[in-house]
């Protein structure tokens, strides 16, 4: 396949998964209409919420902030006091009465969330542990409205309540803790570089001085510009793709789960030079719930325990499956 021919087909796969996030987006906007608002539930709701255990709730709260002033990215979210249960007047129970969890993910992540071209349907490992969320609250997994959204739009989308939760490949970082909470670590990555296999780099090192592509949002731009590269920020991992196979850039470098996808869609590409950084995802919530934090832990640590998680990175990642992440907390 020649250069203008991949740099094509290139084009129509970043231009089809833009349309599956507009769509994802318009969906959840119109899912949020069509839920009842009355004034007596909205009464109803808040009195029940300010019923809740305010013991557990400082004490929860006090936890998180606790985490982000020490920043130990591993241990730096609220321990679970069991089994998740929806209780009266908690986060769980609001969304319960909605009908459905809102979450923001991905839509061009392969293998962690990504359109599916076949069927529609947005899935992939980050988004296997958003429906064991949905099914600890509801029963039902496919209680869910997905919005599709970027890199950029993961903080801003938690602050205004746009979603109750994030699963996008998000590194939890000591700045990202002083914004929102994150749930225990579910996976470990590690930054890397991809290129084309007829580069002549080896490493991040290599490339100074050259163009490398990162999503705007994603802490991999950081890394880009201490090594001497030229960061070229853009909203989707496919466009880096994109430009990659256009020799717009030398090289794209993030986390290496996120490369391994890009590299699997592109035969002619390749993973190069050593780990730069550590990358623990965790799942993204408000600081206002902290009873949700707890919740989503709760439902993660079962995931690790009855071979939930090892499934699913066998079915998404690959074999051999490691051991997952040890359930950490904040102090």
């Amino acid at each position: 396949m020649n250069r203008a021919t991949r740099a094509g087909l290139a084009a129509l796969t970043a231009a089809g998964l833009l349309a599956g996030a507009l769509a994802a987006t318009q969906a959840v906007t119109q899912a949020a209409d069509a839920a009842p608002r009355s004034p007596q539930a909205a009464s109803h709701a808040a009195s029940a919420a300010r019923s809740a255990s305010t013991a557990h709730a400082a004490s929860t709260a006090h936890a998180a902030s606790k985490a982000a002033s020490t920043c130990n990215p591993d241990a730096s979210s609220i321990r679970p006091s069991g089994p998740p249960q929806v209780t009266a007047g908690s986060y769980m129970a609001q969304i319960r009465t909605r009908g459905y969890l809102i979450a923001g993910v991905d839509q061009s992540t392969y293998h962690f969330g990504f359109l599916n071209p076949l069927d529609g349907q947005i899935e992939g490992f980050d988004i296997d542990m958003i429906r064991a969320v949905a099914k600890a609250i509801f029963g039902n997994p496919d209680k869910v409205v997905f919005k599709a959204i970027s890199d950029a739009q993961r903080i801003p989308d938690i602050l205004n309540d746009s979603v109750d939760i994030v699963a996008h490949t998000m590194t939890i970082t000591c700045m990202r803790l002083q914004q929102v909470d994150f749930s225990s670590v579910y996976f470990d990555a590690a930054q890397r570089v991809l290129v084309l296999k007829n580069s002549p780099a080896t490493s991040l090192a290599s490339l100074k001085g050259q163009k490398v592509c990162a999503t705007t949002g994603s802490d991999s731009i950081a890394t880009i510009s201490a090594a001497g590269a030229i960061p070229v920020a853009v909203p989707y991992w496919t466009d880096c793709l994109v430009l990659l196979q256009q020799y717009d850039v030398a090289a794209i470098s993030t986390d290496n789960s996120i490369l391994a996808g890009l590299a699997a869609q592109d035969p002619f590409t390749k993973l190069i030079g050593p780990s730069l950084t550590a990358e623990p995802y965790g799942l993204a919530i408000s600081k206002q719930h902290p009873d949700f934090v707890a919740f989503v832990n709760a439902v993660l640590q079962q995931l690790r325990t009855d071979g939930q998680w090892a499934a699913s990175y066998a079915h998404w990642v690959g074999t051999p499956v490691p051991a997952p992440p040890p359930a950490q907390y904040a102090p």
